[in-house]
């Protein structure tokens, strides 16, 4: 292991909130600590008690922006070192000796940045102390048991855990065990997974206790620009959506699936059709079976089922444009014509990468106050529009929780990959619709099974492993760029690839500023209405690869943190209805980052399994559970009644009363929550675009309530067709400008793309 270049440095003058106070800086291998004797109090004076050190601890991996600022030729000013980190601490540290500053620079950036496996975070060395050492967290979630809370294996019970995944072999992001319908087989699923991105089917989440009503989540179908569609991937989302009738199991239906396993099992799986073309096959009969159960054999029949009346809804999370514009290379949202028990609705979530940039906007109107004691710039706050997606999201999740628990509807929800948006979508609407997801320990339970279990990018979005990108020298960066940057983004070839979706998502809109139509995970450009694409091959030996990891920049985004802000803005509208406190969602916030633990090191449950993450590190929950008088809401009341006002299962998100979570920014209520100065702008309702209230019908696709006109499928068609074109012919010229010299001018382009080709 390397060793620090310097372990301590004396005489170095913190600066915070405008305050300073000399002291010293110690570099440990997993910490910065700031260590400083605070001046006695008379009352120490005279019992002489010695007055005690305090310190400031930093880890390492919740520093987002490191910055050395050489004192200039000739000046009496300092050499300085300001740390911005993600917990929104912003602190800045003078050195005397510009030499000591360098090489505190230098440490910093090497403990930061040169770990290159998860297995040298601080996780895999902490030993905690004796309250936490006597918990085991990672026991709280048992999936067998959670399932049998929600009563999936009561009395005629319409679902079982396959085991289809349990090597993880079918989708390995993926729980290895996958909630489904009984009625379906696993034959039907392996098919059904070849239409949905990775894998990733439309599997159980939640099961309401009073309707038998769901929320299920998948990710984005694999439908392309020639319309691709899978009679498994049908049958199996009908399925679903019949499971809360009563009266009737599946009648026809059942028989279809028979007939249809029975086919498949005759024939090779290496010749079945993956995905079909609609001008293929002529499904009426399996479609009349499925609409049969899904909507009953007759207007008489209706009224004797429970649920009859369902108004089941699909909910793309996506921004209706983008959503289409995905069918340029592949994907897209379903064709509701193949899906005609169910309706649509589009929520118009932007992704990740314009959530990063709105957090950025935040941390620019904060990030001076290392150095004054001046409160957030308030102008910059409210054009970051992070109330706005805060809001948004929260309307979203209220939606579903009306459809499920007013009117006793299922709800499918995706976005691109299912595992962003998705999981925020169906953790918000749980907490609305189960008290039990407000307790302590059931809030923590969610969080492993709706983010963890069914795989959240903990790893990219939280960028771990950190970035050189991340540590900059001011004054070199001011004269000329830095030097380590460059690379693909600001290559002719990026460029070029860039240009090319751009063109392909052109006709849905110019004034549409997410980018959902470029990959949001591993940044790899595939075929799928094909084979996928092979990857470029590393010019890093593969053994180098698989000892060495670098966080892409791209590729982080405060998903968890959007999450957990939903989280506090129903807590502060309802006081009374959560078990733990403001206090819980912030350390949760700040141990997301500081890697003290194992729980939010990995991508998924295959990788927390290969890893060992149960023998070698702790669970976060240990923490809590440890401390839980700390946590704990004094005003909480666990009475349940839907008969009495403010005590009923359901609550709602109050729109109108979303609101700064001012301590998780490190700021006072009325630094962020104030009354703005005169002058600056104030939203109006307008200006903050709401997801529709009302599904679209069946077999029809709107754009959504921004003031983009209807795409119809012929449009959509003919887009994507000349979008294919521009990305074939901006692919076409990656080996021509792959071969000329990299731009090194800097990375301004960087904050543009949003594709790398590995």
């Amino acid at each position: 292991m390397e060793r620090t270049r310097v372990a301590r440095v004396d005489h170095v003058i913190l600066a915070r909130r405008g305050e300073q106070v000399d002291g010293s800086l110690h570099l440990t291998p997993h910490h910065l600590i700031f260590s400083h004797v605070p001046p006695a109090s008379n009352e120490d004076r005279a019992t002489g008690t010695p007055v005690r050190p305090k310190e400031l601890w930093f880890t390492y991996p919740i520093i987002s922006l490191c910055t050395l600022r050489p004192a200039p030729a000739a000046s009496r000013q300092l050499s300085s070192i300001r740390l911005r980190c993600r917990d929104f601490t912003f602190v800045c540290f003078y050195f005397t000796d510009e030499i000591k500053a360098r090489t505190v620079f230098d440490s910093i950036k090497q403990w930061t940045c040169k770990s290159g496996r998860l297995e040298k975070l601080y996780a895999f060395s902490y030993q905690p102390p004796p309250p936490e050492r006597e918990l085991n967290g990672w026991d709280l979630y048992d999936p067998r048991k959670e399932w049998d809370r929600q009563g999936l294996n009561a009395p005629n019970s319409r679902w079982r855990l396959s085991e289809i995944n349990v090597d993880y072999s079918f989708s390995p992001t993926y729980p290895a065990l996958i909630p489904v319908p009984c009625s379906i087989s696993d034959n039907t699923i392996n098919y059904a997974g070849r239409y949905r991105s990775r894998a990733r089917i439309p599997a159980l989440t939640y099961l309401h206790p009073v309707n038998n009503c769901t929320i299920t989540r998948s990710s984005q179908p694999l439908v392309g620009v020639r319309g691709n569609r899978s009679i498994q991937d049908e049958k199996l989302l009908a399925a679903i959506f019949s499971t809360s009738r009563s009266e009737r199991p599946l009648g026809n239906f059942a028989q279809a699936q028979t007939n249809l396993d029975r086919e498949a099992s005759d024939s090779s799986t290496d010749t079945e059709p993956q995905i079909i073309e609609a001008d293929d096959v002529n499904p009426e009969e399996i479609e009349d079976d499925m609409l049969t159960s899904a909507q009953g054999d007759s207007e008489e029949q209706k009224k004797l089922i429970y649920g009859a009346q369902q108004n089941n809804l699909i909910v793309d999370a996506r921004p209706t444009v983008n959503a289409f514009a995905m069918q340029a290379v592949g994907l897209g949202s379903e064709n509701m014509d193949n899906y005609k028990f169910a309706s649509k609705a589009y929520l118009g979530i932007d992704n990740i990468h314009v959530m990063r940039d709105s957090l950025n906007k935040v941390i620019d109107a904060l990030k001076e106050t290392d150095v004054t004691p001046l409160g957030p710039n308030r102008e910059q706050l409210n054009r970051s529009g992070w109330l706005k997606h805060i809001t948004g999201i929260l309307d979203g999740a209220g939606l579903i929780a009306r459809q499920v628990g007013l009117t006793h509807s299922h709800v499918l929800i995706h976005c691109s990959d299912g595992w962003d948006r998705t999981s925020q979508l169906s953790a918000l609407s749980q907490i609305c619709l189960d008290p039990y997801f407000r307790t302590l320990e059931g809030f923590m339970v969610l969080v492993e099974k709706d983010w963890l279990s069914f795989g959240h990018m903990f790893r990219h979005r939280s960028g771990h492993l950190s970035s050189e990108k991340w540590f900059q020298v001011e004054n070199e960066r001011i004269g000329g760029g830095d030097n380590n940057r460059g690379g693909f983004e600001a290559s002719g070839a990026g460029k070029a690839i860039e240009n090319a979706f751009l063109s392909a998502k052109g006709f849905f809109g110019r004034d549409n500023t997410s980018r959902d139509s470029l990959p949001e995970s591993d940044g790899e450009l595939q075929n799928f209405d094909g084979e996928p694409t092979a990857k470029k091959p590393s010019p890093i030996p593969r053994s180098i690869v698989a000892e060495k990891e670098i966080t892409k920049v791209k590729e982080t985004s405060p998903v968890f943190h959007q999450f957990l802000d939903a989280t506090y803005q129903l807590l502060h509208q309802y006081p009374t209805r959560f078990e733990f406190n403001e206090r819980f969602l912030r350390r949760l916030l700040y141990h997301l980052y500081s890697c003290q633990f194992g729980t939010f090191l990995f991508n998924s449950e295959k990788e927390r399994k290969d890893l060992n993450a149960r023998e070698r590190t702790r669970s976060v929950w240990d923490y809590f559970l440890a401390r839980r008088e700390q946590f704990t809401n004094p005003q909480y009341d666990p009475l349940v009644d839907d008969h009495q006002r403010g005590k009923e299962r359901l609550i709602f998100p109050l729109l109108n009363e979303t609101r700064w979570w001012s301590e998780a920014f490190g700021r006072s209520d009325a630094e962020m929550n104030g009354p703005l100065p005169s002058g600056l702008p104030v939203p109006s309702k307008d200006e903050i675009p709401k997801p529709s209230r009302t599904p679209v019908p069946a077999g029809v696709e709107t754009a959504q309530k921004t003031g983009t006109p209807p795409v119809t499928p012929s449009k959509v068609s003919d887009a994507a067709t000349a979008g294919i074109a521009a990305v074939t012919s901006g692919i076409s010229q990656l080996s021509v400008l792959k071969s000329q010299p990299k731009d090194r001018r800097g990375d301004s382009r960087e904050e543009q793309m949003e594709v790398e080709l590995n």
